[in-house]
């Protein structure tokens, strides 16, 4: 009788030793930490470890636009985006060697403009709180903001392209003597919000060196629209040289296809182009 009872514990020692023990699930360690945006495109993005089952905040210090939160919704779900947080949990561990990543846009538009992260799975720790900390510029630094290169979904995701389209129109060349300027070729582009005119200028063999400076779009009927302006490559346009220059203005409502005269005003010349006819808003989203 004492033989079955021993032949039976023998099974079960090797049944045991031949089974695979089941390793138990290791819990991740919960992490606290700050992390620096990219100052620049060519910066790495900062990594931050995310789990399924356990939520990432993160706290901007500044008011972000949740408008522009991107991320992938078939790895990655936002539980909730506030006037300065974001609350982030994939959907499952990420793989191994796999990087998702989450970016906004900050409300106030200075450099860095875009925070962004790269998310990954760590089978040891969690971030629970990323404290985002923007670099300051320096004081060698240019102060225009000089983001990433701007993706199509951008111009969507901040609203300067919506159902209607951009629109656009031919502006004829126009040669202005007593200035000293020609207008190469121009276009004028309507869409959400905002009106821009491309122009390719010439500065006469014989006059000085010209940068424009202010510009101000007046109609036959209503106030003058302020432009900002953005040079192209040299903001001096040298006589003899040539330049292309454009000129934005934010707008609320135009009447269709209103008629203005874009001024550009610096270095003692004014540069005037006259029947700059803004094009219609799009119907159906066709331009």
């Amino acid at each position: 009788m004492i033989q079955p009872v021993r032949l039976a514990l023998a099974l079960v020692l090797a049944w045991g030793a031949a089974t695979p023990a089941v390793a138990a699930p290791v819990e991740r360690a919960d992490r606290k930490r700050s992390v620096v945006v990219a100052s620049s495109p060519a910066d790495a993005l900062p990594v931050v470890r995310v789990a399924h089952d356990t939520p990432t905040l993160f706290l901007f210090p500044a008011p972000i636009n949740r408008k522009t939160l991107t991320f992938d919704e078939s790895r990655i779900r936002v539980l909730d985006a506030g006037e300065r947080s974001v609350i982030v949990q994939p959907v499952a561990d990420l793989p191994e060697g796999e990087r998702y990543e989450v970016g906004v846009f900050f409300a106030d538009g200075r450099a860095p403009a875009r925070a962004a992260f790269s998310l990954v799975t760590d089978p040891a720790e969690v971030d629970t709180r990323i404290d985002v900390q923007r670099p300051e510029l320096t004081d060698m630094a240019c102060p225009v903001d000089v983001p990433r290169t701007p993706r199509p979904e951008d111009f969507v995701l901040l609203g300067f392209v919506d159902k209607e389209g951009v629109t656009a129109t031919l502006i004829k060349p126009y040669d202005d003597a007593s200035q000293g300027f020609s207008i190469v070729s121009a276009i004028a582009y309507r869409g959400q919000g905002w009106v821009l005119v491309d122009a390719t200028i010439r500065n006469h063999p014989g006059r000085s060196i010209w940068e424009p400076r202010e510009a101000v779009l007046t109609g036959r009927a209503g106030l003058p629209l302020r432009a900002r302006l953005v040079t192209v490559e040299a903001g001096e346009i040298v006589p003899g040289g040539s330049g292309r220059i454009l000129a934005v203005a934010e707008v609320n409502q135009l009447s269709a296809s209103p008629v203005f005269t874009l001024e550009m005003v610096g270095d003692g010349r004014m540069l005037t182009i006259p029947n700059v006819r803004l094009p219609k808003v799009a119907s159906g989203g066709t331009p």
